[in-house]
């Protein structure tokens, strides 16, 4: 179920930006599909419930891969966008991730560092252990915070923000994300989604200056997802 402005999952909103929990399949922003972006989603979203005539100002300050699901969040004034973008893009801001995998990667925790080269006609990063030509640094640092039945909960913290960078370092330790057939796993999600969410963001308001965390809910409607709560 993608999201629409009636059931969109808002974790924050105040003048200056608006945190939301993206589904899985929503895309952040217009792409060649055609579909409608969560970036509109939200504006109409904010012209509703502000009663906003004309258009509604939203800045797009990054994305999450279209099956991920987790916290987007998006600027509401020209003021914040550019800070908040200066942020992202100085990696002054703290994400983490948590990701089901169903074979227990090599240590209880570590840090992973690999070189990924993506092909773009297959929308796919490889990663590699040694540099290669056009590769880039990636690094991550994940651990082991529950065992299910049949799987792992890994919380991961990123270092760097390379394409796919999560999905294609664990499937080079051996560890493909649950649902993920383009890294390896075994069978699709029934949804379609993969099991990896944008769990948990920390930065500093763009205007009020204070830090804040933001804390995205596992998605509804997954028995493993809730077995992690």
């Amino acid at each position: 179920m993608h999201s629409t402005p009636e059931n969109l999952n808002v974790i924050y909103e105040d003048n200056h930006i608006i945190v939301v929990n993206k589904r899985s399949g929503d895309i952040v922003q217009g792409d060649k599909t055609g579909d409608l972006p969560l970036s509109e989603v939200v504006k109409k979203y904010i012209a509703v419930k502000y009663n906003k005539p004309g258009a509604v100002y939203l800045g797009v300050v990054h994305r999450l891969d279209r099956p991920t699901s987790g916290i987007v969040i998006f600027a509401r004034t020209s003021k914040a966008l550019p800070r908040l973008n200066k942020m992202f893009s100085e990696r002054q801001t703290k994400k983490t991730y948590w990701a089901l995998v169903k074979n227990p990667p090599p240590a209880e925790s570590g840090t992973l560092t690999h070189f990924l080269k993506r092909n773009p006609k297959q929308n796919k990063s490889y990663a590699h252990k040694h540099e290669v030509p056009d590769s880039k640094k990636a690094i991550l640092d994940y651990r082991v915070i529950k065992k299910l039945k049949t799987f792992y909960l890994l919380e991961i913290d990123l270092h760097t923000g390379r394409h796919h960078q999560i999905r294609a370092q664990l499937t080079a330790i051996g560890c493909p994300i649950k649902g993920d057939l383009k890294y390896s796993f075994d069978r699709s999600n029934p949804d379609g989604s993969i099991s990896l969410l944008s769990r948990k963001l920390t930065l500093t308001h763009p205007v009020k200056k204070e830090e804040m965390t933001f804390v995205a809910q596992v998605p509804e409607g997954d028995a493993v997802w809730k077995a992690c709560n």
